[in-house]
């Protein structure tokens, strides 16, 4: 049984995402400490879906966030315009001159190497993003009016703020109220829940929002931390057996019937520059594996998730196709992996040629 998506020629856009976009600041092979200059990129978990979906694969797609009206937020502003994706929906605030009431968010990314880690030090607090709140957005217009055949959003914009997750139900509720598909990214980020209510509050928040998702992402932490699924005999979170992520999300299809689709990557970490990877997709009681990649060499892994998510959205909105999703979805991340920033280099023929059996000899 496929899913409901509109067609094409009746909405103004295939997918619209919700979340923030950051400044990333990336030191190249280095290190943030002993950094002395810093290449910059966009990036944001849910938003990277939408520009993965526009660059890589051709569709319409848009963001909604906010920036503060300054360079930096016109910055940011412009990479997303070089992306290819919509505008239209982002909000301007009042620059106070210092960011005292309002700021824009930076990350500041380092990507690991061999026994090194990757490593995250974001800088977002009071952004203009994690000041939005319910009413701020016509939603209406955007699902009703527009039209939207996928909406896509995640725990990460939802764990900014009070307001961000109440935004979010609101988001996902009107989305359900058009016939719009709505994905979720459970993304669970523990140093963002960490001072609003931690773990209990993560839960809380996140299974309301469950309630109206369709198709539901994350890894085994992820289902575990925010949903509070856990597998019995894994007493601690990182890799994890395909069977034992099977029986996981059986029980989590079996609270949450409204989830059409669930959806992970399968990554064992040998060292932040060799992983296996590969994924597994549910959908109408069936299980869906993907190709494998087996010690697949890692540039920057920033952002590997969210193009499998993209890749995923592109197969079920071309072909309608859970196959193809997550052959999509997996080579799409695979190759996102081998290159530098959070967003997708990849075009939509080499992940056709990667998941096809296609080699990496030189290409002239």
């Amino acid at each position: 049984m496929s899913l409901q998506i509109k067609p094409a020629n009746s909405c103004a856009f295939d997918q619209i995402s919700l979340g923030e976009v950051m400044l990333r600041l990336d030191p190249g092979e280095g290190r943030i400490r002993t950094a002395r200059e810093f290449k910059v990129w966009e990036g944001g978990g849910e938003y990277n879906t939408s520009r993965g979906l526009r660059k890589a694969f051709g569709l319409k797609t848009a963001v909604v966030t906010a920036f503060v009206d300054n360079e930096v937020g016109h910055l940011v502003e412009d990479f997303i315009m070089q992306g290819g994706v919509a505008t239209d929906f982002i909000k301007w605030r009042e620059d106070d001159g210092i960011g005292r009431t309002v700021r824009n968010g930076l990350n500041f990314t380092e990507r690991g190497f061999g026994i090194r880690g990757a490593v995250g030090n974001p800088d977002r607090g009071n952004t203009a993003a994690s000041q939005l709140k319910p009413g701020d957005i016509d939603w209406d217009h955007i699902f009703g009016k527009l039209g939207v055949r996928w909406f896509h959003t995640g725990g990460i914009y939802a764990a900014l703020s009070a307001t961000t997750a109440e935004l979010t139900v609101e988001a996902v509720k009107a989305a359900n109220k058009h016939g719009t598909i709505v994905s979720y990214d459970l993304n669970y980020r523990p140093s963002l829940w960490k001072t609003i209510g931690g773990l209990k509050k993560a839960q809380e928040v996140n299974r309301e929002i469950a309630k109206y998702v369709d198709v539901m992402i994350g890894n085994e932490e992820d289902f575990t931390a925010s949903l509070g699924f856990a597998v019995k005999g894994q007493e601690t979170l990182g890799h994890i057996e395909t069977d034992a992520f099977k029986t996981m999300i059986e029980a989590a299809v079996k609270e949450f019937p409204n989830f059409k689709v669930a959806a992970t990557t399968l990554r064992h970490v040998h060292t932040a520059t060799v992983n296996d990877w590969s994924a597994i997709l549910w959908h109408d009681g069936k299980f869906h594996e993907s190709k494998k990649y087996p010690r697949l060499e890692i540039l920057d892994r920033v952002g590997g998730g969210d193009s499998f998510a993209s890749g995923l959205q592109f197969g079920f909105l071309q072909f309608n196709d859970a196959q193809k999703a997550v052959e999509y979805g997996a080579a799409h991340g695979a190759l996102a992996s081998t290159t530098p920033g959070d967003t997708s280099m990849a075009t939509r023929k080499e992940v056709e040629k990667t998941f096809g059996g296609g080699g990496a000899r030189v290409v002239r």
